[in-house]
């Protein structure tokens, strides 16, 4: 059985132009995974400054107020070594309005006729630290998170 030469050529051919379509489209492969590490990385932290600052909340239904209880619940609430409580967390006293908690005197009365409520606000914070940086991705230097919640 003779084969053909022509068919050989073509063989050889098709399997360079493999190597070369992946050297050009591995690039573009690096940096969309690089991007999605990135990405993963910045969301798992947002989620654990999230859970500090619920923490702190849980904390703050719980035991009442105490500012310094309250912070070194936000610190400790997950594995992240620098999370810190910040802005430090406060109470006010608020009214309950259409858009949101609206802070007023504590001796103030509500609309209605009702006396103000107690609220906590807990703020946590860490400093992201970018695994790539250029990647050019708008990924903030500080990732944040607050919880409020009204004291029994």
């Amino acid at each position: 059985m003779r084969m053909r030469t022509g068919h050989k050529r073509r063989a050889f051919a098709s399997a360079g132009t493999a190597a070369i379509e992946f050297g050009l489209i591995a690039p573009l492969l690096l940096i969309l995974l690089a991007g999605t590490v990135e990405l993963g990385f910045t969301i798992w932290q947002q989620m654990e400054v999230y859970a500090a600052a619920e923490a702190g909340a849980g904390y703050a239904i719980k035991h009442g107020w105490n500012a310094t209880a309250i912070s070194n619940v936000v610190t400790s609430a997950t594995d992240e070594t620098t999370i810190t409580a910040s802005p430090a967390p406060f109470e006010f006293c608020g009214c309950p309005a259409a858009s949101g908690i609206t802070t007023v005197v504590c001796t103030a009365t509500c609309t209605g006729g009702t006396t103000p409520s107690l609220y906590v606000q807990v703020g946590a914070s860490i400093p992201h630290t970018v695994i790539l940086s250029n990647l050019g991705l708008p990924i903030p230097a500080t990732l944040t998170a607050s919880a409020r919640v009204r004291l029994p």
